[in-house]
């Protein structure tokens, strides 16, 4: 009796080997969450040159240039450009200037040149143009000197 037992385990340990596990399976959730996103990175600073009439200052004048920002977004955004509110003018220049921001866009989006807010509803990667004129009115002209003015690309 005493050797019954070993040899019975032995033989159901045996049998047990003898069978397949039984298979069990789980689900493994995954979440995510994006939240609507832009992001602006500056390519190139823009250039302002003089027109003939010495009234106006812009990178829309013969020798000027846009600047460049590259745009990526999820979609859900609005694009805008703020007022000018840091220049630097040569002390010779005393009368007002507007300053007039626009941009456009071209990707993903295609937005004509505009200063107004535009939503973005679809994700995308856009380059955007960002343009900038200084007027004089009256017989105001601009002085000679360095001027500079920083235009705020607004995504939200």
């Amino acid at each position: 009796m005493k050797l019954f037992r070993p040899v019975f385990g032995a033989a159901v340990l045996v049998a047990c080997l003898d069978r397949a596990a039984l298979a069990t399976t789980q689900n493994v959730i995954f979440n995510g969450t994006i939240t609507a996103t832009c992001a602006l990175v500056v390519a190139t600073n823009g250039t302002m040159t003089v027109s003939p009439d010495l009234q106006s200052l812009s990178s829309h004048n013969s020798g000027g240039s846009a600047g460049t920002v590259t745009l990526t977004t999820t979609g859900g955004v609005s694009l805008s450009v703020d007022p000018v509110t840091t220049t630097t003018v040569p002390a010779a220049d005393s009368t007002a200037t507007t300053w007039t921001p626009t941009y456009s866009a071209s990707g993903a989006h295609t937005i004509a040149e505009t200063g107004s807010a535009t939503a973005l509803t679809v994700p995308g990667a856009d380059l955007v143009a960002v343009n900038l004129a200084g007027t004089k009115g009256g017989s105001n002209r601009f002085a000679s000197g360095n001027y500079q003015a920083t235009v705020t690309l607004r995504c939200e």
